[in-house]
């Protein structure tokens, strides 16, 4: 028991257990709810508000299951009211952690965006994540590739979306160092992959046919 009486998750990294479809897995690619004082499910995006933790693997499908299925009253061991919209929320809150993480990795200086910019990353082999819009022409997109071994690759984004991390129009090619804000830029980034159904060549995450 914590403060106040709240049950808290144990402090020590690992897995957790998805409510909707009883698979273990590591946090990074779940998203915790809490309920709320009002008897509200919550998404917890950040992982830092007080309360019981309910995890739901970051798949639409999983979501989508978990409240057809009314587990989020079963892990919360009480009746909880389930938001209208509560996927697309979630989806809406891990955009604009990826967009917000991803213009913090850019003033930093971990981030570049454009063709030019990423390929000399991508030749000089500092490149560790390649952001591809989504909504970018393939072809192009195809003549970037950053090997599974040195990477991830994503295309979760549309490129309206990865134009909010650097103050244009659009962004079609966006690639980052190695440094502590990639590492968060490519959690979230695998947790709105999940939710999107884009997941590049190279990134974590592959459909693994949840029912």
């Amino acid at each position: 028991m914590g403060r106040g009486g709240m049950t808290k998750d144990r402090d020590r990294p690992g897995e957790r257990r998805c409510v909707a479809t009883g698979d273990t897995r590591p946090k990074a690619e779940m998203i915790r709810f809490v309920v709320g004082p009002d008897g509200g499910i919550v998404p917890d995006l950040a992982g830092k508000l007080p309360g019981r933790g309910i995890w739901v693997t970051a798949r639409r499908e999983a979501l989508e299951l978990a409240v057809k299925k009314r587990a989020f009253a079963r892990g919360a061991k009480r009746q909880v009211a389930v938001p209208e919209g509560l996927v697309e929320t979630v989806e809406a809150g891990l955009c604009r952690r990826v967009t917000d993480l991803l213009s913090l990795a850019r003033k930093a200086g971990l981030a570049v965006a454009g063709y030019e910019k990423v390929r000399g990353m991508l030749q000089a082999g500092e490149a560790v994540a390649l952001l591809q819009a989504a909504d970018g022409s393939e072809r192009g997109k195809s003549k970037l590739r950053l090997p599974a071994e040195e990477g991830v690759s994503f295309d979760c984004l549309t490129a309206q979306e990865m134009g909010l991390s650097f103050g244009r129009d659009h962004v079609i090619h966006a690639a980052l160092c190695a440094g502590g804000l990639t590492t968060r830029v490519v959690e979230e980034a695998t947790r709105l992959s999940g939710l999107r159904g884009k997941i590049g060549a190279t990134g974590p995450g592959k459909d693994d046919g949840i029912a």
